[in-house]
């Protein structure tokens, strides 16, 4: 019988997969390219995803540093320490760039390592008994945190850096 532990990390880990399949070759240019027709770049949407994960569950469920900070990546990006993107004005949004890929994708696998690990070792009881506050969303169930917030949230930015792809020419990721 498959738990919602199984299930939250097979799922999350496919669509870790799929962002980074999403991103896979590209250039800096081609990350930080925005629409003419609106909307942030494939990398606005990536970064807000990645640390919107790392804030969650490495800060909110666990009361531990970030990822981000511990790495140092804030300052290797010269990108905010706390912010996530959410409420940025569509200036602040368009500042968020990033020019070390390289660096981006090590920051992206570790988050995705940390969440999994996570994962792995919880009590699956925690998802029901546990109570975690997500602002701006207020209190919620970790479970709904981790699946609704985390899982739905992330797909949602997969299509968004999809999107960014087609408008460059660089095909979907289905085609």
């Amino acid at each position: 019988m498959t738990t919602q532990q199984d299930l939250l990390r097979k799922s999350l880990r496919s669509m870790h997969a799929l962002l980074d399949k999403a991103v896979e070759g590209m250039t800096a240019e081609q990350f930080n390219f925005r629409p003419r027709e609106g909307g942030v770049s494939g990398f606005f949407s990536l970064w807000h995803y990645v640390r919107t994960e790392d804030n969650i569950v490495q800060f909110v469920v666990q009361r531990k540093p970030t990822v981000w900070l511990e790495g140092g990546y804030d300052e290797a990006f010269g990108l905010p320490r706390n912010s996530q993107g959410t409420g940025m004005t569509t200036d602040e949004a368009n500042a968020v760039q990033v020019h070390d890929v390289a660096r981006w994708l090590e920051y992206q696998g570790k988050v995705w390592e940390a969440t999994d690990a996570y994962l792995a070792g919880m009590s699956p009881e925690e998802f029901d008994s546990r109570r975690v506050t997500i602002k701006p969303l207020g209190e919620m169930s970790l479970w709904d945190g981790l699946y609704g917030i985390c899982l739905s949230h992330g797909y949602r930015h997969v299509g968004e850096i999809e999107y960014v792809r087609g408008v460059q020419g660089l095909g979907g990721l289905t085609i």
